[in-house]
C-alpha cells in the first residue's frame, strides 16, 4: 500500500522549493528594477537642478548687475565648463524666451532649460534627463520650475 509514497513526498517538497524560488527570484528582479528607476529618477532631478542653478546665477547673481536673459540685450553665457567640458556656452537674451541646453560629463546627463521674462517677471523651467540618447527606452525627465 505505501509503495511510491516516498517518491510522492519527494515530488511535492521539490515542486514547493521550486515555488519559493520562483517568487524569491521574482521579488528580487522587480525590487533591482526599482532601484535602478529611483537612480536614473535620482540623476534627472540633479540635473534639472543643476539647470537651475545656473539660470538664476545669470539671472540674479552674475557680476554685471543685468540679468543674461534681459530682453533688450543679448549675453555670452556659460555653465558646467572647464577644460575636459569645453561646450556648455550660449548666447541667451535678446527676446522674451531663451532656451539652452546643458550636457553634463562624463557622463550624458543633461538638462534643458527655458527662462522667460516678461516685464519684472521670471519664469525657469528646468528639465533635467537621465541620459541624452534621443529614443531612449530608459530615459527619465524631471522638471524644475521657479516664478519670481
Amino acid at each position: 500500500m505505501q509503495k511510491g509514497f516516498t517518491l510522492f513526498l519527494a515530488v511535492v517538497i521539490t515542486g514547493t522549493l521550486l515555488v519559493i524560488a520562483v517568487g524569491i527570484t521574482a521579488l528580487a528582479v522587480r525590487q533591482s528594477l526599482i532601484a535602478v528607476a529611483g537612480r536614473s529618477s535620482q540623476i534627472a532631478f540633479y540635473a534639472a537642478d543643476s539647470g537651475l542653478e545656473c539660470a538664476l546665477y545669470w539671472d540674479v547673481k552674475n557680476s554685471s548687475g543685468v540679468s543674461a536673459f534681459d530682453p533688450s540685450t543679448g549675453s555670452l553665457i556659460n555653465c558646467n565648463r572647464d577644460a575636459s567640458n569645453p561646450g556648455n556656452q550660449w548666447v541667451v537674451g535678446g527676446t522674451s524666451v531663451s532656451v539652452f541646453t546643458i550636457t553634463f560629463l562624463p557622463d550624458p546627463r543633461c538638462a534643458v532649460v527655458t527662462v522667460t521674462k516678461q516685464g519684472l517677471n521670471t519664469a525657469i523651467e528646468s528639465k533635467g534627463y537621465n541620459t541624452c540618447a534621443v529614443g531612449s527606452a530608459r530615459k527619465v525627465e524631471r522638471a524644475i520650475r521657479v516664478h519670481y
